[in-house]
């Protein structure tokens, strides 16, 4: 089968950083389903695991946490999808990925992709979706209320993937009022096409701007890039009990300042549950079946903003040198081999 891997951690600029391989078709056994890929969407992760991790051996390391598809086999203990089913999914972090023409995946991380939609439009949502979902209900259980906070949710990074994403499904599912950030004129039209409350500018204090807003204090702060760069705002502008949310990666965090609000820190990673294989690994199948029903009801809609064409080395290559420009709004994608 034709896949893109690596064999060494490079700049994405060298020759050899992506190259286009040829590799054994995997077998489905156990929970696992054989999934023929059709698009795939490039996040953060892929260029950090790219810049860092090794393969093991002298095996290629095979990228993408992100796809969507159809069932080509199943596991003998698969339960809950047949051979012919079109999916999405996000995959597992200590597995190969989804950069091939044929990918493994636990059928308990994985949704019936939404009718509503092409595989390219899919391939955009697993990854951010699952994170988004389980920031705000696992992690900051934005169900709970803050007591004296305002009913409302500061999202730092409004524009990226998971921003793009959480807006919509706190919309959708909650009564919060949202107000994400934007610094640039079209991520800031970006953000307001998404149906966010209030816009404001995080190159920009941010504390000053939530407090002009009136709408008091939010309970809950959830940070997707940037997070050492914003942490006195967010501290400034949270409300006393309040929680707050990151998904990125500080060098260092000094979370001693929330002590004095007693406000609660919490890290997501959706990669948590398969990694582990947690009990309640389900869940991310009922949370994208879930974004699938929202998607073709109409409340909620893809963040796809550009396909780069097919899936190969020279053109994932250009999208994670966009990745790394940390200028990009939604979701990138590659569709077909």
């Amino acid at each position: 089968m034709r896949a893109v891997a690596y064999k060494v951690p490079q700049p994405i600029t060298a020759e050899t950083s992506l190259i286009d391989v040829d590799l054994p078709v995997p077998a489905a056994t156990g929970h696992d389903l054989l999934v023929e890929i059709k698009a795939v969407s490039v996040n953060p992760v892929d260029v950090k695991v790219h810049a860092s991790v090794a393969p093991d051996g002298t095996e290629f390391k095979v990228l993408g946490w992100d796809a969507a598809g159809v069932v080509k086999a199943v596991g003998a203990d698969v339960t809950l999808f047949r051979v012919g089913d079109e999916v999405f999914y996000a995959g597992a972090i200590n597995r190969p990925g989804s950069n091939a023409e044929f990918h493994l995946v636990d059928e308990r991380i994985v949704g019936h992709k939404p009718k509503t939609l092409d595989f390219a439009a899919a391939a955009a949502l697993p990854l951010t979706s699952i994170t988004a979902y389980e920031a705000l209900f696992d992690r900051l259980k934005v169900q709970d209320k803050v007591p004296g906070a305002a009913n409302a949710i500061l999202i730092i990074g409004g524009a990226g993937g998971v921003g793009s994403i959480a807006i919509q499904i706190a919309l959708a599912l909650t009564d919060l009022t949202v107000i994400a950030t934007a610094s640039r004129p079209e991520t800031q039209a970006w953000v307001k096409a998404l149906g966010a409350h209030h816009v404001i500018d995080h190159s920009q204090p941010i504390a000053a701007q939530v407090a002009a807003l009136g709408i008091g204090a939010p309970g809950f702060v959830f940070s997707t890039t940037n997070t050492t760069d914003h942490l006195k705002e967010i501290i400034d502008t949270i409300a006393p009990q309040g929680r707050f949310a990151l998904i990125d990666d500080p060098k260092t965090l000094d979370i001693v300042p929330f002590k004095r609000k007693a406000v609660s820190v919490h890290w997501e990673l959706m990669f948590t549950r398969p990694l582990f294989g947690t009990p309640d690994m389900i869940e991310q199948h009922k949370l994208l079946n879930r974004i699938a029903e929202l998607v073709d009801e109409g409340t909620i809609r893809t963040t796809l903003n550009e396909t780069l064409g097919t899936i190969n080395a020279a053109n994932l290559k250009q999208a994670h040198a966009m990745i790394e420009s940390g200028k990009t709004k939604g979701k990138l994608v590659l569709e077909g081999f």
